[in-house]
């Protein structure tokens, strides 16, 4: 039984949103953030390694632990690379091409082992271990099938990615965190853990503009202006790509505040798939095969209250700053 204390653990493949749910994560008081695994996505895993390392000293934090976590999907036979797309909308190091050097040290250990000791520290002091994976579900689906008993020890995973009832963004049915490892997330989501989506529906809705990072610019701390760089960078590829928009969208931060505050998302309780093959691969969808099952392992957030969410953000993140 937990005590309300609560910590943290990220998963994160360290881009431009992913660097805002860590301050996210940092300026929040209910939660201690006590690692962060790394994967691929918007970067390779060991770049993830680096900006994560980079960021955490950045913002004062030097001793939170970073690991080293799966470079590729469950299926792939190489590291994995980054696309041009990807590459143009986080920069070519992931943090909008803002300098990093000097900033990084290497990351010890590795993911899987550092949550089964988490897990074991969690039950032993009665803490609530809270996981977010903000990239691909590639390190979960390694953890469900090297940590027994995993999906009765770990509390709901919220996870951004997935699209229920919208297009998604890299196909017209795929969000990007699920296409890249599709079988990852299907693992995960079939695999009898309990789960919360934070994906396009919701994120899509929650939006920063200009106005933000000024701000973050004039608090005239290095942490400050080096985050409203990176993400004015971000926010110029909206522009770009939908300017009715008006900035960029928060998606990883959203997860991060619903695994904290999950009153902030309107949640759908079901149970999800996604496909494998075909057009239509990547899908998130509701699992005709479990459908009238009475347990719902699956929470998919539909609708999130923006101004709240938007508030918290902005005090959360200038308390990381300053």
């Amino acid at each position: 039984m937990s005590d309300g204390r609560k910590r943290l653990v990220l998963d994160l493949d360290t881009g431009v949103d992913d660097a805002l749910a860590l301050a996210y994560a940092l300026g929040s008081p209910e939660v201690e953030l006590v690692g962060v695994v790394c994967t691929y996505g918007n970067v390779t895993m060991r770049t993830a390694v680096r900006n994560t390392c980079a960021l955490l000293e950045l913002l004062g934090h030097p001793e939170v632990p970073v690991l080293a976590g799966a470079d590729r999907a469950l299926a792939a036979t190489s590291p994995f690379a980054p696309p041009a797309a990807v590459r143009r909308i986080h920069g070519e190091n992931g943090l909008g091409d803002q300098p990093v050097s000097g900033r990084c040290r290497c990351a010890p250990g590795d993911g899987v082992a550092f949550l089964r000791d988490e897990l074991r520290r969690a039950e032993g002091d009665g803490a609530e271990l809270v996981y977010v994976p903000t990239g691909p579900l590639t390190n979960l689906a390694h953890m469900l099938t090297s940590i027994p008993g995993l999906a009765d020890a770990l509390g709901r995973v919220t996870f951004m990615g997935g699209a229920l009832a919208v297009p998604g963004n890299v196909t017209p049915c795929a969000e990007a965190n699920v296409a890249n490892d599709p079988a990852a997330a299907d693992a995960v989501l079939r695999g009898g853990l309990r789960t919360r989506m934070v994906g396009l529906d919701v994120t899509h809705q929650a939006v920063l503009a200009r106005d933000d990072t000024a701000a973050w610019r004039e608090l005239g701390t290095p942490a400050g202006i080096f985050l409203a760089d990176v993400t004015d960078h971000y926010i110029s590829v909206y522009e770009e790509n939908n300017p009715l928009m008006g900035g960029c969208a928060l998606h990883d931060p959203l997860a991060v505040a619903a695994a904290i505050d999950p009153s902030l998302v309107g949640r759908l309780p079901t149970n999800l798939r996604v496909d494998l093959e075909g057009p239509t691969r990547g899908r998130t969808v509701c699992d005709p095969d479990r459908l009238r099952d009475e347990e719902k392992t699956c929470e998919v957030a539909l609708t999130v209250d923006v101004p709240r969410f938007l508030g918290e953000f902005r005090a959360r993140v200038a308390r990381a700053l300053a």
